[in-house]
């Protein structure tokens, strides 16, 4: 009851205060820049031992009496003094003292960090209220900083701001745009370096992102469009690694990439827009020459082959893949893929194109070298509209690369099948694997058609050796199937291989394609010399040959009527025969156009250094049917109508024509296209118009 602890709890203050008064005050006041940072720390690590010691000397205070009177403990009392009467008058001078200090760092002079690391503590320290207690984790909790934030962050934002903004204007007018982002990433590794070595880690990402803004995002357009050096210059002089640190710098800001991406997009059609340019420019100079454009271009599509890969490996490799660039490839390619040019579509080149790669004598690359080609074909595919018509003109092309075993591996056809099936789904190819299934069991029937020659009713009723391809109609491209009357060498093969398949097969009715067989001639010319040839023709071609019998004279009427074959298919026939390369049959007159008033003669001076011969027949077949196109597209609006409105019952005109456009994976029809189909189906009865409007439609069961 006598210890007076009141009277020494206000002693202690009164010490305190006098001694920061006196002492402290006069000394930081006659202290500028550096020194006065130095005072600082002095001062403060005296006043810390002083507060120590009080405490320890006075610990009966806080234990009882200020516990029971709910005062300030004697430290935080301590504390509290030296920010009121010290700190509150000197935290201006210090901070501007210490962002000279930081702008003089980042001129690249050497400063005591050390010393300003001591400073912070004490910005620090003195938003703790006075505690210097730490949160659970060792660090200060996140509204202790109130002094530090204040008082020290917000002047270093402001002259962080100041600094590079006049750092930005003095680089960007002399450096060019890699030189600038050099220099831009240099100084954000520099500033996070030194926020990490004596400011508190709470201000890293608000003067990063001050950063960022002056020496990025206030200049970003300015760099990505810079003459001579912008991003476009970058792409075109493949500068790699300035244009992977120009995607890791802008990567740092809100929506930074979209001006990036764009101009990708941007240029990558560009390019693809000069192959193009330079594919019309042929065309053009050929027709200037008279000539007809060619139905391919390998040129044209390596050319977009090779740029394809070139920005798929740019966007892997430096520009981490990301989604924005990825989306940026697709959109360019899809206008460059789109954008047609004379008469051959680009669909029908890359289909022609993968002709080269699988036809056996085609492109002299190895089977690994195929499939790549083939990988990078598929990823051009994905980004056509049409798809349906690359299908069915790569249908037809496999088609003739089957019949005319001229398909270099089985093991390639269907890898590519595949490829195809999984990008595109099943439907797709199940008619190009229908194809593939029937040649896997022409074996089975060939051994079987040698068996049953063999069979005693059977045997020697045929001397030809005949192989015989059997294809299920619905699988393979519809072809012309001319009526002929086959010469009497050529008929017992037909008659005895339907005789075999009529056995156990009943169900089945075999129609002959001779537009598409082939057949081996041996052929005798009387000329000053006696000379034999193997002449390889088309089925046609063979029984148009045989006709002749033994050399006689015949005119186009006498020929077709032998042959009891259609004008339409006997020019082209006659044509391959006196007006080709090889001329085994002559012509009177001798042109080259096959008129109805010719006649024909087997060509007695017909010579050729090889003794085999194969002589090539134009296809009486277009390599697309354009009509069965249009055709599969109305049957699959029409599903695709159905199926949804079966779902859904009753929809809008809008969403339902939205919902035909997502399901249509094959091809994108127009808005008026689907229109029609609508009105079709409700002429049809398939769906009738809402009684709520005339854009409802209801769908009837």
């Amino acid at each position: 009851p006598y210890n007076h602890p009141e009277k020494l709890y206000e002693k202690h203050s009164e010490t305190i205060k006098l001694y920061l008064q006196k002492h402290v005050l006069p000394a930081l006041k006659d202290k500028q820049d550096v020194f006065l940072l130095k005072e600082l720390q002095t001062r403060w690590h005296h006043h810390t031992i002083m507060n120590k010691w009080m405490r320890e000397f006075f610990m009966y205070l806080d234990r009882y009496f200020v516990k029971h009177h709910n005062l300030k403990p004697l430290s935080t009392a301590g504390l509290t003094h030296f920010k009121t009467l010290v700190y509150d008058e000197c935290k201006t001078e210090v901070a501007d003292a210490m962002l000279v200090i930081v702008d003089n760092e980042r001129e690249g002079n050497a400063i005591d960090r050390t010393l300003m690391k001591q400073i912070i503590g004490v910005f620090e320290t003195m938003g703790l209220g006075g505690t210097g207690e730490a949160d659970a984790n060792g660090g200060h909790a996140k509204d202790a900083l109130g002094a530090y934030n204040s008082d020290l962050e917000e002047p270093l934002l402001v002259s962080t701001r100041n600094f590079y903004g006049r750092r930005r204007e003095e680089w960007i007018a002399v450096d060019s745009t890699p030189d600038y982002l050099v220099k831009a990433e240099k100084a954000l590794d520099q500033e996070k370096e030194r926020i990490g070595a004596y400011f508190n880690l709470s201000s890293e990402s608000k003067v990063l992102k001050v950063c960022e803004e002056e020496l990025l995002e206030n200049c970003q357009t300015t760099l990505l469009e810079k003459e001579g050096s912008g991003c476009k210059v970058l792409l075109a002089n493949d500068k790699t690694e300035d244009l992977e640190r120009m995607f890791k710098l802008f990567n740092r800001l809100d929506n930074g990439l979209n001006p990036m991406a764009q101009i990708l997009k941007e240029y990558i059609e560009g390019v693809g827009q000069g192959h193009i340019g330079q594919r019309e420019a042929k065309i053009k100079a050929a027709e200037a020459e008279g000539k007809k454009e060619k139905g391919d271009d390998p040129d044209f599509v390596k050319a977009l082959l090779a740029t394809h890969a070139k920005y798929v490996d740019l966007i892997k490799a430096h520009l981490s893949n990301h989604p924005l660039f990825q989306q940026a490839l697709k959109d360019a390619f899809a206008s460059i893929m789109n954008n047609d040019v004379g008469i051959t579509t680009n669909a029908e080149l890359i289909s022609t194109y993968c002709d080269r790669l699988l036809k056996a004598g085609g492109e002299k690359l190895s089977e690994a070298e195929i499939e790549q080609n083939l990988d990078s074909i598929v990823e051009l595919f994905t980004y056509l509209r049409d798809k349906d018509y690359f299908g069915e003109v790569f249908r037809n092309q496999l088609a003739k690369r089957l019949l005319n075993q001229k398909s270099a591996s089985d093991d390639l056809e269907k890898s590519m099948i595949s490829k195809l099936k999984a990008q595109v789904g099943s439907q797709f190819t199940s008619k190009m694997e229908g194809m593939m299934n029937d040649l896997s069991t022409a074996d089975e029937h060939d051994k079987g058609f040698k068996d049953f020659q063999k069979l005693p009713h059977e045997e020697g009723k045929c001397p030809l050796d005949t192989s015989v391809q059997v294809l299920t109609t619905g699988n393979w491209p519809t072809y012309q199937k001319p009526e002929i009357l086959l010469p009497k060498a050529m008929q017992p093969a037909v008659d005895q291989f339907a005789r075999y398949f009529k056995v156990g097969q009943e169900q089945r009715r075999l129609t002959w394609f001779y537009s598409l067989g082939t057949v081996k001639i041996k052929a005798t010319f009387f000329g000053k010399e006696k000379k034999s040839y193997d002449l390889e023709v088309a089925t046609l071609q063979g029984a148009a040959l045989l006709a002749f019998g033994e050399g006689e004279e015949l005119s186009f009427s006498e020929l077709s009527q032998r042959l009891d074959l259609k004008t339409e298919y006997l020019k082209p026939v006659m044509h391959s025969l006196c007006c080709g390369k090889y001329k085994v049959i002559a012509k009177n007159p001798a042109n080259n156009k096959v008129k109805e008033t010719d006649k024909f003669t087997p060509n007695a001076k017909f010579k050729n250094n090889n003794k085999r011969v194969k002589i090539p027949m134009a296809s009486l077949d277009s390599n697309v049917n354009t009509k069965k196109v249009e055709e599969d597209r109305t049957v699959n609006i029409d599903a695709a109508l159905v199926r949804i409105m079966k779902s859904r019952k009753t929809l809008g005109h809008q969403a339902l024509v939205s919902e035909v456009l997502e399901q249509m994976i094959l091809f994108k029809p127009q808005a008026r296209d689907i229109k029609k189909r609508i009105e079709s189906l409700l002429e049809r009865e398939y769906l009738e118009r809402s009684e709520d409007g005339n854009n409802m439609y209801n769908y009837l069961a």
